[in-house]
């Protein structure tokens, strides 16, 4: 079995479900930890890296709802994301559910094949968002894409609401020339192309060497600007 298959940990108080749950799930290509109740998945999340925890809510002792919201509460948010399993589905329940920390929720009884897309799509955005950059460098700066600030080594570089703006568009499409008209609007220029040029005007004197002649703030003729990384 191969390393980069994504590693389940299945937590269910029923033994027999437990086993089928295994089984199947291995078949179709995961790896695949069982865990009888919430004291033993804790002992298996110490122990091991998990990419997806599939959870009974209904469980004797701490229920599903109350280890999800351990997890999120002891976690800050860095634990694997969770599938919860019920045979509670009103709408509330699944509100509820969510609103603990779930990422997904699945009422029993459940046709196994929508288990396994179910799992395959939340491991997919996962990855997809691991896989995101969360900052971008250009000569001595770093861009921190989430938060919006500016670092020239680790000092701060103070920017206006719309220079950071103005930074994040080009940010997320680096190397990419961007149309006046595309940054007017994802900046929330209000449709203004001139307070493109007047924003990138002064941004280009917070980060280049010699403004006049931009090297990671570029002029793409007939067309906008781009953030061009070293």
């Amino acid at each position: 079995m191969s390393e980069l298959e994504p590693h389940l940990l299945v937590v269910d108080d029923d033994a027999r479900l437990r086993e089928l749950l295994r089984r199947y799930l291995a078949e179709n290509g995961f790896r695949v930890t069982v865990a009888g109740d919430a004291k033993e998945a804790r002992a298996n999340l110490a122990s091991f890296a998990f990419d997806l925890i599939v959870l009974d809510v209904m469980m004797p002792g701490e229920s599903g709802l109350d280890l999800t919201a351990a997890l999120r509460r002891n976690g800050h948010g860095a634990r694997p994301p969770i599938l919860l399993l019920t045979a509670r589905a009103e709408p509330e329940d699944r509100v509820y559910g969510l609103e603990q920390g779930a990422d997904d929720f699945l009422a029993k009884p459940f046709e196994p094949r929508e288990l396994v897309l179910r799992i395959r799509n939340i491991v997919a955005r996962q990855t997809t968002a691991d896989e995101a950059p969360r900052s971008i460098r250009f000569g001595g700066f770093r861009f921190d894409l989430a938060r919006g600030e500016l670092f020239r080594g680790s000092e701060l570089v103070r920017l206006t609401t719309a220079e950071a703006g103005l930074l994040l568009c080009l940010a997320v499409r680096a190397g990419e020339a961007v149309s006046r008209e595309d940054l007017s609007q994802s900046a929330q220029f209000g449709g203004n192309i001139r307070n493109v040029d007047v924003q990138m005007t002064r941004l280009r004197r917070k980060i280049e060497p010699d403004p006049r002649y931009p090297r990671y703030l570029q002029t793409v003729r007939g067309t906008g600007y781009a953030l061009k990384p070293e």
